[in-house]
Parts: structure tokens; sequence; C-alpha cells
């Protein structure tokens, strides 16, 4: 007999190319995940993967069970979908977020997919874009939504947003309300986010495209601190602007013009499509309904 959680092993040690991976992803064991395949080569007696390999790589016999296999489960999922079992298809979502996702439009996101997936666990983590997408590269994460900065055709990237962003300061910083050039501003003392932060890697190609330096920095990859470092008057930072209105408004933060202006950033879900049912393609629909720069949640 056959069953679907060895059929399911199969598919994704073949998929992600490792049996660890293929553990993490459906929430179960090194070991168990062996056992399942062990179980069908001894039932059939076949051979689905190379023993002689490091890595886990399929024997001619095993690519021919692999067509099969994927055709099952994308039968499984079809039937579900048909008995409007779609909401329990999927327990378990492993969602990387970065701060500033966090401080603004993540609680309307998760309410929205409790509503929708009432079965859904949700395991957030919330990290600086290089970091979560390496994650997504290993296979730790499930969906990222990060600033567009990562170029990989591996994985499907949906736009979901743009983060308006202004250079910012405290009163006093700079001399005058003027329109600066953006070699003058670099001048001054930056606050910005580091290279493991989509944002800094995003601003740091803008800088290298003008050919401008840097020379007086502060790193600080803390959004909420970068802020703070702000409002003292510790230097000049870009900050999203829409979500920072009411500092603007009560004169904490002051906002620079300058030639050429800070791009927006466009942030975007990324994940690998794998099954039939598009399940982290309709939780970037979902994120792209509910994305909402404009207003921290701390101001709810």
């Amino acid at each position: 007999m056959i069953t679907l959680k060895q059929v399911e092993a199969l598919y994704w040690i073949a998929e992600l190319g490792s049996f660890d991976a293929a553990a993490l992803r459906l929430s179960t064991t090194q070991s168990a995940i062996s056992k399942r395949i062990q179980e069908l080569e001894n039932r059939f007696n076949v051979e689905i993967f190379d023993r002689s390999r490091r890595s886990a790589v399929l024997t001619p016999k095993g690519e021919e069970i692999l067509r099969t296999a994927r055709q099952l489960l994308d039968m499984r999922d079809g039937l579900l979908v048909q008995l409007g079992a779609k909401d329990t298809m999927f327990r378990r979502l492993r969602l990387g977020v970065t701060e500033l996702t966090a401080l603004t439009w993540l609680p309307v996101l998760v309410d929205r997919l409790r509503k929708q997936f009432p079965q859904l666990e949700i395991v957030p983590e919330v990290g600086l874009g290089q970091k979560l997408y390496e994650r997504l590269v290993e296979n730790t994460i499930d969906l990222v939504i990060v600033p567009d900065v990562f170029n990989d055709p591996r994985f499907t990237l949906v736009p979901v947003g743009m983060v308006n962003n202004a250079w910012m300061y405290a009163d006093g910083v700079l001399p005058s309300r003027r329109v600066f050039p953006l070699t003058e501003i670099t001048q001054h003392t930056l606050i910005v986010q580091g290279k493991d932060s989509g944002m800094g890697i995003a601003y740091g190609q803008w800088f290298r495209a003008h050919g401008i330096e840097t020379p007086r920095t502060v790193v600080c990859s803390n959004l909420v601190a970068q802020i703070g470092l702000t409002v003292s008057g510790l230097g000049v930072s870009f900050l999203p602007k829409d979500c920072l209105t009411h500092l603007i408004d009560h004169g904490a933060l002051r906002t620079a013009r300058t030639t050429p202006t800070p791009p927006k950033i466009q942030y975007v879900a990324i994940y690998v499509r794998t099954h039939h049912v598009d399940f982290l393609g309709e939780v970037a629909r979902i994120c792209q309904d509910c994305c909402d720069f404009s207003r921290l949640v701390l101001q709810v």
C-alpha cells in the first residue's frame, strides 16, 4: 500500500534537495522522512534515491515515480478544492516580515488570514530583509515580505505596496529649510540601515548609482531606534514618511527636500510556487489587499 505521506516525502525531498529540508517542510523529523522512503522502496523493491551520492539525487526509476507523485498530489489538492476544504489544506504558514510591516499593517494581514483560513497556524518571524531572504533560500520560511532588492529567478515575486521615504532630521540639525543637493545632505552624519536591511541595500544601490559617498554614517538596523536617534538630533535619516506624519505635525521631525529626491521603495511578497493549489500566491494577493504603510499600530 502506498500512502500520501510517502508520496509527499518523495515529492519534497526531490523538490528541496535533501531529507532534512523535506522534514522541515512537512513538520516532522529526518528519520520519519527516511522511514517513509525506505518503506516505499522495500515494499516495491525499487531504489528511488541514489545512495552513492551525498545529496538526494533520484535514480532514473525515481524520476519516473516522481512524475506520477506530482500528479497524485495535484489530484489530491484539486479534490480538496472541489469538496470545499481549501481552508483546511494548509495548516501552517511560516511568514517573514520586516520591522516596518510589523509596525504598520501586519495586524490587518493576520486578521484577514485567520478569517480566510481558520485552521491556519501563523508562525511569524520579524527580521532584516537579507536574513529573511536567506531563510527563504534555506526553505526554513515559506513567504517573506521585503523590499524588492533580491533578484532570484527561483522565486515568485508579487508587488504588494510602495514605501514613500523622506530625508528627516530634528530641528537645528540642518541649517535652513530649502532644497539641498544630495551631496550636501550626505556630508552630515547619516543614520542608515545596514547591509542586511533590504532598505539599506536599496539606498546603498541608489547612492552608488549617483556616485555619492557617505563618509559619516551611524548604522542602525532597528527602525524604532533609528527614528529615536533622528528625533534626538544625532543625524539625518531616510525614513518612511507616511507613517511618521504625527511626528512631523508635532515638530519632532522635519523633512528635507533634496535633488534628486529619495526613491520610493517597492515591497514584494516572495515565495516558491509548488502546489497545484497556489496557497502562497493567495497569501501574496491578500498582502496586496492589506498593505498600508501609512499608519503605525502604535497610533491605533
